[in-house]
Protein backbone atom coordinates (compact mmCIF):
# COMPACT_ATOMS: atom_id res chain seq x y z
CA UNK A 1 0.00 0.00 0.00
CA UNK A 2 1.22 3.50 -0.77
CA UNK A 3 2.73 5.40 2.13
CA UNK A 4 0.56 8.52 2.24
CA UNK A 5 3.19 10.28 4.42
CA UNK A 6 5.85 10.01 1.70
CA UNK A 7 7.49 11.91 0.09
CA UNK A 8 8.59 14.50 2.64
CA UNK A 9 9.34 17.79 0.87
CA UNK A 10 9.84 21.40 1.88
CA UNK A 11 7.67 24.08 0.33
CA UNK A 12 10.82 25.82 -0.94
CA UNK A 13 11.76 22.62 -2.82
CA UNK A 14 8.30 22.49 -4.39
CA UNK A 15 8.57 26.11 -5.48
CA UNK A 16 12.01 25.57 -7.05
CA UNK A 17 11.00 22.36 -8.85
CA UNK A 18 7.75 23.72 -10.27
CA UNK A 19 8.81 27.37 -10.78
CA UNK A 20 5.84 28.16 -8.59
CA UNK A 21 4.93 31.20 -6.53
CA UNK A 22 4.02 31.07 -2.83
CA UNK A 23 0.96 33.25 -2.32
CA UNK A 24 -0.12 32.16 1.14
CA UNK A 25 0.77 30.13 4.19
CA UNK A 26 3.99 29.19 5.94
CA UNK A 27 7.15 29.55 3.76
CA UNK A 28 8.92 27.01 6.00
CA UNK A 29 6.19 24.35 5.71
CA UNK A 30 7.20 20.72 5.22
CA UNK A 31 4.72 18.49 3.40
CA UNK A 32 4.34 14.86 4.42
CA UNK A 33 3.07 13.05 1.35
CA UNK A 34 0.87 14.31 -1.45
CA UNK A 35 -2.41 13.40 -3.07
CA UNK A 36 -4.24 14.14 -6.30
CA UNK A 37 -7.55 12.93 -4.85
CA UNK A 38 -9.20 15.08 -2.17
CA UNK A 39 -10.85 11.99 -0.65
CA UNK A 40 -7.46 10.39 0.02
CA UNK A 41 -5.86 13.45 1.63
CA UNK A 42 -4.56 13.00 5.16
CA UNK A 43 -3.04 15.46 7.60
CA UNK A 44 0.16 17.04 6.32
CA UNK A 45 -0.37 16.22 2.62
CA UNK A 46 0.18 18.53 -0.32
CA UNK A 47 -2.96 18.45 -2.48
CA UNK A 48 -2.45 18.68 -6.25
CA UNK A 49 -5.77 19.23 -8.09
CA UNK A 50 -5.69 17.84 -11.63
CA UNK A 51 -7.99 18.80 -14.47
CA UNK A 52 -9.59 16.48 -17.04
CA UNK A 53 -12.25 16.62 -19.72
CA UNK A 54 -15.06 16.03 -17.23
CA UNK A 55 -13.60 17.16 -13.90
CA UNK A 56 -11.55 19.86 -12.23
CA UNK A 57 -9.80 18.99 -8.99
CA UNK A 58 -9.84 22.68 -8.01
CA UNK A 59 -13.54 22.20 -7.23
CA UNK A 60 -12.56 19.96 -4.30
CA UNK A 61 -9.97 22.16 -2.60
CA UNK A 62 -12.23 22.78 0.40
CA UNK A 63 -12.62 19.00 0.85
CA UNK A 64 -8.84 18.55 0.74
CA UNK A 65 -8.35 21.24 3.39
CA UNK A 66 -11.06 19.72 5.56
CA UNK A 67 -9.31 16.33 5.32
CA UNK A 68 -6.03 17.80 6.57
CA UNK A 69 -4.06 19.14 3.60
CA UNK A 70 -1.33 21.52 4.75
CA UNK A 71 -0.60 22.82 1.25
CA UNK A 72 -2.21 23.34 -2.16
CA UNK A 73 -0.77 23.48 -5.65
CA UNK A 74 -3.09 25.69 -7.68
CA UNK A 75 -3.11 26.62 -11.36
CA UNK A 76 -2.54 30.26 -12.11
CA UNK A 77 -5.87 31.80 -12.97
CA UNK A 78 -7.59 29.67 -10.32
CA UNK A 79 -6.35 31.61 -7.32
CA UNK A 80 -9.91 32.70 -6.46
CA UNK A 81 -10.72 29.13 -5.33
CA UNK A 82 -8.34 29.64 -2.38
CA UNK A 83 -9.98 32.80 -1.01
CA UNK A 84 -11.61 30.89 1.86
CA UNK A 85 -8.54 28.76 2.60
CA UNK A 86 -7.16 29.26 6.15
CA UNK A 87 -4.02 31.42 6.45
CA UNK A 88 -1.93 28.48 7.73
CA UNK A 89 -2.36 26.54 4.46
CA UNK A 90 0.54 27.02 2.04
CA UNK A 91 -0.68 27.90 -1.46
CA UNK A 92 1.68 27.61 -4.45
CA UNK A 93 0.60 28.87 -7.87
CA UNK A 94 1.91 27.00 -10.95
CA UNK A 95 1.28 27.20 -14.68
CA UNK A 96 -0.02 23.63 -14.93
CA UNK A 97 -0.69 21.25 -12.04
CA UNK A 98 -0.15 18.08 -14.13
CA UNK A 99 3.24 19.31 -15.31
CA UNK A 100 4.05 20.33 -11.74
CA UNK A 101 3.22 16.80 -10.53
CA UNK A 102 5.85 15.48 -12.93
CA UNK A 103 8.36 18.09 -11.79
CA UNK A 104 7.87 17.08 -8.15
CA UNK A 105 8.24 13.39 -9.06
CA UNK A 106 11.52 14.20 -10.84
CA UNK A 107 12.70 16.13 -7.77
CA UNK A 108 11.97 13.11 -5.58
CA UNK A 109 13.47 10.61 -8.05
CA UNK A 110 16.77 12.52 -7.97
CA UNK A 111 17.07 12.09 -4.21
CA UNK A 112 17.87 8.41 -4.95
CA UNK A 113 20.90 6.93 -6.73
CA UNK A 114 19.31 3.56 -7.47
CA UNK A 115 18.99 2.28 -11.06
CA UNK A 116 15.70 3.10 -12.77
CA UNK A 117 14.48 0.91 -15.65
CA UNK A 118 11.80 2.24 -18.00
CA UNK A 119 9.83 -0.10 -20.27
CA UNK A 120 7.73 0.91 -23.26
CA UNK A 121 6.55 -0.72 -26.48
CA UNK A 122 3.44 -1.33 -28.55
CA UNK A 123 2.78 -4.60 -26.74
CA UNK A 124 4.28 -6.65 -23.93
CA UNK A 125 5.44 -3.74 -21.79
CA UNK A 126 3.43 -4.65 -18.68
CA UNK A 127 4.46 -8.32 -18.81
CA UNK A 128 8.10 -7.34 -19.39
CA UNK A 129 7.96 -4.89 -16.47
CA UNK A 130 6.56 -7.63 -14.22
CA UNK A 131 9.24 -10.09 -15.38
CA UNK A 132 12.03 -7.61 -14.64
CA UNK A 133 10.55 -6.92 -11.20
CA UNK A 134 10.36 -10.66 -10.50
CA UNK A 135 14.00 -11.25 -11.43
CA UNK A 136 15.33 -8.08 -9.79
CA UNK A 137 13.31 -8.86 -6.67
CA UNK A 138 15.50 -11.91 -6.06
CA UNK A 139 18.49 -9.67 -5.39
CA UNK A 140 16.96 -6.57 -3.83
CA UNK A 141 13.93 -4.50 -2.86
CA UNK A 142 12.17 -3.31 -6.01
CA UNK A 143 9.70 -0.52 -6.63
CA UNK A 144 7.55 -1.28 -9.67
CA UNK A 145 4.78 0.81 -11.14
CA UNK A 146 1.41 -0.59 -10.16
CA UNK A 147 -0.99 -1.97 -12.76
CA UNK A 148 -1.22 0.45 -15.67
CA UNK A 149 0.30 3.43 -13.82
CA UNK A 150 2.19 4.34 -16.98
CA UNK A 151 0.92 7.78 -18.03
CA UNK A 152 1.55 11.41 -17.05
CA UNK A 153 -0.34 10.87 -13.80
CA UNK A 154 0.47 7.25 -12.95
CA UNK A 155 4.21 7.35 -13.60
CA UNK A 156 4.88 10.35 -11.31
CA UNK A 157 2.73 8.79 -8.58
CA UNK A 158 4.76 5.58 -8.91
CA UNK A 159 8.08 7.41 -8.55
CA UNK A 160 6.77 9.30 -5.53
CA UNK A 161 6.48 5.94 -3.74
CA UNK A 162 10.27 5.58 -3.69
CA UNK A 163 11.76 5.24 -0.22
CA UNK A 164 15.13 4.48 1.33
CA UNK A 165 14.39 0.74 1.32
CA UNK A 166 14.25 0.52 -2.47
CA UNK A 167 17.32 -0.66 -4.37
CA UNK A 168 15.94 -0.33 -7.90
CA UNK A 169 12.81 0.92 -9.68
CA UNK A 170 11.02 -0.65 -12.67
CA UNK A 171 8.49 1.62 -14.35
CA UNK A 172 6.24 1.36 -17.38
CA UNK A 173 5.69 4.11 -19.95
CA UNK A 174 2.54 4.29 -22.08
CA UNK A 175 1.59 6.88 -24.66
CA UNK A 176 -1.34 7.89 -26.83
CA UNK A 177 -0.07 11.14 -28.36
CA UNK A 178 3.19 12.63 -29.55
CA UNK A 179 5.51 13.98 -26.88
CA UNK A 180 4.34 11.90 -23.92
CA UNK A 181 7.33 9.51 -23.88
CA UNK A 182 9.72 12.47 -24.01
CA UNK A 183 7.99 14.03 -21.00
CA UNK A 184 7.83 10.74 -19.07
CA UNK A 185 11.53 10.16 -19.72
CA UNK A 186 12.35 13.66 -18.48
CA UNK A 187 10.44 12.91 -15.28
CA UNK A 188 11.90 9.46 -14.62
CA UNK A 189 15.46 9.98 -15.95
CA UNK A 190 15.90 6.22 -16.44
CA UNK A 191 19.31 4.58 -16.50
CA UNK A 192 18.04 1.73 -18.69
CA UNK A 193 15.41 2.01 -21.44
CA UNK A 194 13.58 -0.99 -22.88
CA UNK A 195 11.47 -0.92 -26.05
CA UNK A 196 9.74 -4.29 -26.43
CA UNK A 197 8.54 -3.74 -30.02
CA UNK A 198 6.98 -1.09 -32.28
CA UNK A 199 3.70 -1.58 -34.14
CA UNK A 200 0.30 -0.04 -35.00
CA UNK A 201 -1.03 1.04 -31.61
CA UNK A 202 -2.87 4.29 -30.71
CA UNK A 203 -2.86 5.32 -34.38
CA UNK A 204 -5.69 7.73 -33.61
CA UNK A 205 -3.12 9.87 -31.83
CA UNK A 206 -0.12 9.17 -34.08
CA UNK A 207 -1.42 8.59 -37.61
CA UNK A 208 1.28 6.14 -38.71
CA UNK A 209 3.66 3.51 -37.35
CA UNK A 210 6.60 5.74 -38.35
CA UNK A 211 5.36 8.34 -35.86
CA UNK A 212 4.88 5.58 -33.25
CA UNK A 213 8.55 4.67 -33.81
CA UNK A 214 9.66 8.26 -33.24
CA UNK A 215 7.51 8.46 -30.09
CA UNK A 216 8.88 5.23 -28.60
CA UNK A 217 12.41 6.22 -29.63
CA UNK A 218 12.16 9.31 -27.44
CA UNK A 219 12.84 6.96 -24.52
CA UNK A 220 16.35 6.25 -25.79
CA UNK A 221 17.19 9.76 -26.97
CA UNK A 222 16.08 11.50 -23.77
CA UNK A 223 17.69 9.11 -21.27
CA UNK A 224 20.73 9.97 -19.24
CA UNK A 225 23.93 10.34 -21.29
CA UNK A 226 25.25 7.06 -19.88
CA UNK A 227 21.93 5.25 -20.29
CA UNK A 228 21.66 1.73 -21.70
CA UNK A 229 19.24 1.01 -24.56
CA UNK A 230 17.69 -2.48 -24.65
CA UNK A 231 16.92 -3.21 -28.30
CA UNK A 232 14.79 -5.86 -30.03
CA UNK A 233 16.95 -6.94 -32.99
CA UNK A 234 14.04 -8.86 -34.54
CA UNK A 235 11.90 -5.71 -34.77
CA UNK A 236 12.56 -3.65 -37.91
CA UNK A 237 11.57 -0.31 -36.40
CA UNK A 238 13.70 -0.95 -33.33
CA UNK A 239 16.69 -1.66 -35.57
CA UNK A 240 16.24 1.79 -37.15
CA UNK A 241 16.42 3.34 -33.67
CA UNK A 242 19.44 1.18 -32.84
CA UNK A 243 21.30 2.56 -35.86
CA UNK A 244 20.73 6.09 -34.54
CA UNK A 245 21.65 5.28 -30.94
CA UNK A 246 25.31 6.08 -30.20
CA UNK A 247 25.40 4.95 -26.56
CA UNK A 248 25.68 1.58 -24.88
CA UNK A 249 23.09 -1.02 -25.87
CA UNK A 250 22.16 -4.61 -25.13
CA UNK A 251 20.27 -6.41 -27.89
CA UNK A 252 17.86 -9.32 -27.68
CA UNK A 253 16.20 -11.53 -30.27
CA UNK A 254 15.48 -14.96 -31.66
CA UNK A 255 15.96 -14.67 -35.42
CA UNK A 256 18.60 -11.94 -35.70
CA UNK A 257 22.05 -11.99 -34.12
CA UNK A 258 21.70 -10.53 -30.61
CA UNK A 259 23.61 -10.51 -27.33
CA UNK A 260 20.65 -12.06 -25.46
CA UNK A 261 19.08 -14.91 -27.42
CA UNK A 262 16.63 -17.78 -27.13
CA UNK A 263 17.82 -21.05 -28.70
CA UNK A 264 16.27 -24.52 -28.92
CA UNK A 265 12.72 -23.30 -28.27
CA UNK A 266 10.19 -25.97 -27.32
CA UNK A 267 6.49 -25.19 -26.88
CA UNK A 268 4.94 -27.27 -24.10
CA UNK A 269 1.32 -26.43 -24.89
CA UNK A 270 -0.68 -24.93 -22.06
CA UNK A 271 2.16 -25.75 -19.62
CA UNK A 272 4.42 -23.10 -21.13
CA UNK A 273 7.66 -22.88 -23.10
CA UNK A 274 11.22 -24.12 -22.72
CA UNK A 275 14.29 -22.61 -24.32
CA UNK A 276 17.99 -22.09 -23.86
CA UNK A 277 18.76 -18.58 -22.66
CA UNK A 278 22.05 -17.43 -24.14
CA UNK A 279 23.70 -14.26 -22.86
CA UNK A 280 27.03 -13.38 -24.40
CA UNK A 281 27.70 -17.01 -25.28
CA UNK A 282 26.65 -18.52 -21.93
CA UNK A 283 23.64 -20.83 -22.29
CA UNK A 284 21.28 -22.64 -19.96
CA UNK A 285 17.92 -24.35 -20.48
CA UNK A 286 14.95 -22.86 -18.60
CA UNK A 287 11.27 -23.74 -18.34
CA UNK A 288 8.67 -20.97 -18.14
CA UNK A 289 4.94 -21.22 -17.52
CA UNK A 290 4.16 -18.48 -20.06
CA UNK A 291 2.52 -19.37 -23.39
CA UNK A 292 3.09 -17.82 -26.80
CA UNK A 293 6.25 -17.05 -28.76
CA UNK A 294 5.79 -13.32 -28.11
CA UNK A 295 6.27 -13.94 -24.39
CA UNK A 296 9.70 -15.37 -25.13
CA UNK A 297 10.59 -11.94 -26.51
CA UNK A 298 9.31 -10.38 -23.28
CA UNK A 299 11.54 -12.77 -21.32
CA UNK A 300 14.54 -11.85 -23.47
CA UNK A 301 13.87 -8.13 -22.99
CA UNK A 302 13.74 -8.79 -19.26
CA UNK A 303 17.02 -10.72 -19.34
CA UNK A 304 18.71 -7.92 -21.29
CA UNK A 305 17.51 -5.26 -18.83
CA UNK A 306 18.69 -7.34 -15.89
CA UNK A 307 22.05 -7.84 -17.60
CA UNK A 308 22.29 -4.05 -17.83
CA UNK A 309 21.70 -3.91 -14.05
CA UNK A 310 24.56 -6.41 -13.55
CA UNK A 311 22.23 -9.08 -12.18
CA UNK A 312 23.92 -12.48 -12.39
CA UNK A 313 23.09 -14.95 -15.15
CA UNK A 314 21.92 -17.71 -12.79
CA UNK A 315 19.65 -15.31 -10.94
CA UNK A 316 18.12 -14.19 -14.25
CA UNK A 317 17.36 -17.81 -15.15
CA UNK A 318 15.91 -18.47 -11.69
CA UNK A 319 13.68 -15.41 -11.84
CA UNK A 320 12.33 -16.16 -15.32
CA UNK A 321 11.53 -19.73 -14.28
CA UNK A 322 9.68 -18.40 -11.22
CA UNK A 323 7.62 -15.85 -13.17
CA UNK A 324 3.87 -16.44 -13.32
CA UNK A 325 1.63 -14.90 -15.95
CA UNK A 326 -0.52 -11.92 -15.05
CA UNK A 327 -4.29 -12.19 -15.11
CA UNK A 328 -5.71 -11.11 -18.44
CA UNK A 329 -2.49 -11.62 -20.40
CA UNK A 330 -2.47 -14.99 -22.14
CA UNK A 331 -3.79 -16.47 -18.91
CA UNK A 332 -4.82 -20.10 -19.55
CA UNK A 333 -7.71 -21.79 -17.69
CA UNK A 334 -8.76 -25.40 -18.16
CA UNK A 335 -12.53 -25.84 -17.79
CA UNK A 336 -14.04 -28.90 -16.13
CA UNK A 337 -16.01 -29.43 -19.32
CA UNK A 338 -12.69 -30.20 -21.01
CA UNK A 339 -12.35 -26.92 -22.90
CA UNK A 340 -9.47 -24.50 -22.43
CA UNK A 341 -9.87 -20.72 -22.34
CA UNK A 342 -7.15 -18.13 -22.98
CA UNK A 343 -7.85 -14.87 -21.17
CA UNK A 344 -6.00 -12.13 -23.08
CA UNK A 345 -8.42 -9.36 -22.25
CA UNK A 346 -6.12 -6.84 -20.57
CA UNK A 347 -5.90 -4.81 -23.77
CA UNK A 348 -5.61 -5.15 -27.54
CA UNK A 349 -3.99 -3.56 -30.55
CA UNK A 350 -3.19 -5.13 -33.94
CA UNK A 351 0.25 -6.33 -32.82
CA UNK A 352 -0.93 -8.00 -29.61
CA UNK A 353 -3.98 -9.46 -31.37
CA UNK A 354 -1.76 -11.08 -34.00
CA UNK A 355 0.49 -12.45 -31.26
CA UNK A 356 -2.48 -13.94 -29.42
CA UNK A 357 -3.81 -15.56 -32.60
CA UNK A 358 -0.39 -17.08 -33.41
CA UNK A 359 -0.26 -18.46 -29.87
CA UNK A 360 -3.78 -19.91 -30.23
CA UNK A 361 -2.78 -21.60 -33.48
CA UNK A 362 0.29 -23.16 -31.84
CA UNK A 363 -1.55 -24.23 -28.69
CA UNK A 364 -4.66 -25.80 -30.17
CA UNK A 365 -2.83 -28.10 -32.55
CA UNK A 366 -5.44 -30.25 -34.30
CA UNK A 367 -8.20 -29.30 -31.85
CA UNK A 368 -11.08 -26.94 -32.66
CA UNK A 369 -11.00 -23.32 -31.54
CA UNK A 370 -13.38 -20.45 -30.92
CA UNK A 371 -12.42 -16.76 -30.92
CA UNK A 372 -14.40 -14.13 -28.98
CA UNK A 373 -13.16 -10.76 -30.19
CA UNK A 374 -13.93 -7.18 -29.22
CA UNK A 375 -12.95 -3.97 -30.98
CA UNK A 376 -9.41 -2.64 -30.90
CA UNK A 377 -9.70 1.02 -29.93
CA UNK A 378 -7.82 4.23 -30.82
CA UNK A 379 -6.82 3.18 -34.35
CA UNK A 380 -8.15 6.27 -36.13
CA UNK A 381 -8.70 6.12 -39.88
CA UNK A 382 -6.90 2.77 -40.08
CA UNK A 383 -9.43 1.05 -37.80
CA UNK A 384 -11.60 -0.50 -40.53
CA UNK A 385 -8.66 -1.93 -42.48
CA UNK A 386 -6.87 -3.26 -39.40
CA UNK A 387 -10.01 -4.97 -38.10
CA UNK A 388 -10.50 -6.65 -41.48
CA UNK A 389 -6.88 -7.82 -41.32
CA UNK A 390 -7.49 -9.35 -37.88
CA UNK A 391 -10.64 -11.06 -39.19
CA UNK A 392 -8.60 -12.74 -41.91
CA UNK A 393 -5.95 -13.72 -39.36
CA UNK A 394 -8.66 -15.32 -37.19
CA UNK A 395 -9.79 -17.39 -40.18
CA UNK A 396 -6.18 -18.33 -40.93
CA UNK A 397 -5.86 -19.92 -37.47
CA UNK A 398 -8.55 -22.41 -38.49
CA UNK A 399 -11.00 -21.13 -35.89
CA UNK A 400 -14.32 -22.93 -36.30
CA UNK A 401 -16.51 -20.15 -34.91
CA UNK A 402 -16.12 -16.52 -33.87
CA UNK A 403 -18.17 -14.21 -31.66
CA UNK A 404 -17.75 -10.48 -32.28
CA UNK A 405 -18.47 -7.42 -30.17
CA UNK A 406 -18.25 -3.73 -31.06
CA UNK A 407 -18.69 -1.22 -33.84
CA UNK A 408 -16.04 -2.84 -36.05
CA UNK A 409 -17.52 -6.32 -35.85
CA UNK A 410 -18.64 -6.03 -39.47
CA UNK A 411 -15.08 -5.33 -40.60
CA UNK A 412 -13.76 -8.33 -38.65
CA UNK A 413 -16.49 -10.49 -40.15
CA UNK A 414 -15.64 -9.38 -43.70
CA UNK A 415 -12.01 -10.24 -43.15
CA UNK A 416 -12.91 -13.63 -41.70
CA UNK A 417 -15.16 -14.44 -44.66
CA UNK A 418 -12.42 -13.38 -47.06
CA UNK A 419 -10.13 -15.75 -45.16
CA UNK A 420 -12.51 -18.63 -45.78
CA UNK A 421 -14.68 -18.75 -42.64
CA UNK A 422 -18.31 -19.55 -43.36
CA UNK A 423 -20.74 -16.73 -42.64
CA UNK A 424 -23.00 -18.95 -40.55
CA UNK A 425 -20.08 -19.55 -38.16
CA UNK A 426 -19.87 -15.85 -37.28
CA UNK A 427 -21.97 -14.54 -34.38
CA UNK A 428 -22.50 -11.02 -33.08
CA UNK A 429 -22.95 -10.56 -29.35
CA UNK A 430 -22.60 -7.45 -27.20
CA UNK A 431 -23.09 -9.25 -23.87
CA UNK A 432 -21.92 -12.63 -22.52
CA UNK A 433 -25.44 -13.97 -22.02
CA UNK A 434 -26.02 -13.67 -25.78
CA UNK A 435 -23.36 -16.28 -26.55
CA UNK A 436 -23.94 -18.87 -23.82
CA UNK A 437 -26.67 -20.91 -25.47
CA UNK A 438 -24.65 -21.20 -28.69
CA UNK A 439 -21.44 -21.88 -26.79
CA UNK A 440 -23.06 -24.75 -24.90
CA UNK A 441 -23.83 -26.39 -28.23
CA UNK A 442 -20.41 -25.74 -29.74
CA UNK A 443 -17.89 -26.38 -26.97
CA UNK A 444 -16.38 -29.86 -26.87
CA UNK A 445 -13.61 -31.46 -24.86
CA UNK A 446 -10.21 -30.24 -26.05
CA UNK A 447 -11.58 -27.11 -27.72
CA UNK A 448 -9.74 -23.82 -27.19
CA UNK A 449 -11.37 -20.41 -26.66
CA UNK A 450 -9.44 -17.15 -27.08
CA UNK A 451 -11.02 -13.99 -25.64
CA UNK A 452 -9.38 -10.76 -26.83
CA UNK A 453 -10.25 -7.06 -27.07
CA UNK A 454 -9.31 -3.59 -25.90
CA UNK A 455 -9.77 -2.77 -22.23
CA UNK A 456 -12.69 -0.48 -22.97
CA UNK A 457 -14.65 -3.40 -24.47
CA UNK A 458 -14.79 -5.19 -21.08
CA UNK A 459 -14.05 -8.58 -22.61
CA UNK A 460 -13.13 -9.92 -19.17
CA UNK A 461 -16.89 -10.20 -18.58
CA UNK A 462 -17.00 -12.92 -21.24
CA UNK A 463 -14.16 -14.80 -19.53
CA UNK A 464 -15.89 -14.62 -16.15
CA UNK A 465 -19.20 -15.77 -17.61
CA UNK A 466 -17.62 -18.73 -19.41
CA UNK A 467 -15.69 -19.85 -16.32
CA UNK A 468 -18.87 -19.62 -14.23
CA UNK A 469 -20.94 -21.46 -16.84
CA UNK A 470 -18.44 -24.24 -17.57
CA UNK A 471 -16.75 -24.25 -14.14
Amino acid sequence: MKDTKSPVLKVEEIIAATEGTLVGGNPDCVFEGLSTNSRDVIKGNLFIPLTGERFDGHDFISDAVRNGASGLLVRRGKKEVTRKVPDNISVVLVDDTLHALGDIANLWRNKFTIPVVAVTGSSGKTTTKEMIATVAGLSGNVLKSRGNYNNLVGLPLSLLELNLGHEMAIIEMGTSRRGEIERLTAIAEPDIGVITNIGPAHLEGFGSVDVVMEEKGDLFFNMKDNGVAVINRDDGFSRILADRWMGRNISFGIDENAFVRAERIFMRGERGVSFTLEIGGTGKGIDMTIVGRHNIYNALACAAACQAMDIGYDLICEGLSAFRQIQGRMDVHRLKSGGIIIDDTYNANPASAMEALKALSDLKGSNESIVIFGDMLELGKEAERLHEKIGKAIADTGAGNIFLKGGFSGAVARGAIEGGLREDHIYFAETPDRIMETLRLLLREGDWILVKGSRGMKMEEFVQAIIEEFD
